[in-house]
């Protein structure tokens, strides 16, 4: 296989890795501005890149690195709230879109309550859909942590709906 071009690789990752930031800021133009930077940083880097099979975890990485440093240096170091991905559906009806809005809206509130590693769990595993050993080398924790963190973000997800009266869904 030929090694991928960087045209290539900015074609593929551009989309996930925008929304992956986004999950994180919850701010359209600073989601920009990253996945901006993201994407310099690894055109900077990628001529010694060799492992095309990770690609996308070493881009994540670079993109989850800026995210931290900006908290960092504005000092916020707090939840960071994020929506569910949305599937396309074909023939959504008004009420459709309506009742998917608030139900996202719903989980997003409820997610904020959540903390960092949790979110960050969720957001791997249930949204980007990573396994728990991508994840755990993603974030350089181990596995059994990944599992952990997600059983009781999704337990904590739960209290959360039941405290405030909503119909708790199982499936992310």
């Amino acid at each position: 296989m030929d090694k991928m071009s960087f045209q290539q690789l900015y074609q593929t990752h551009n989309e996930a890795i925008y929304q992956y930031i986004f999950y994180l800021v919850q701010h359209k133009e600073l989601a920009e501005d990253l996945t901006q930077e993201t994407f310099y940083k690894a055109y900077k880097q990628f001529a010694t890149f060799r492992e095309e099979a990770v690609v996308k975890t070493w881009i994540k990485r670079i993109a989850r690195n800026l995210v931290y440093d900006y908290f960092r240096r504005k000092q916020i170091v707090k939840f960071i709230p994020f929506v569910h991905k949305d599937d396309f559906i074909e023939k959504e009806t008004p009420s459709d879109i309506l009742e998917r809005g608030e139900a996202v809206a719903t989980l997003y509130e409820a997610l904020k309550e959540l903390k960092l590693p949790y979110r960050e769990a969720l957001v791997l595993r249930k949204i980007d859909g990573l396994t728990i050993k991508e994840a755990a080398d993603f974030l350089g924790c181990s596995e059994k942590q990944i599992t952990n963190n997600t059983a009781r973000a999704l337990k904590a997800l739960q209290k959360i709906y039941e405290e405030r009266g909503y119909t708790y869904v199982t499936e992310l």
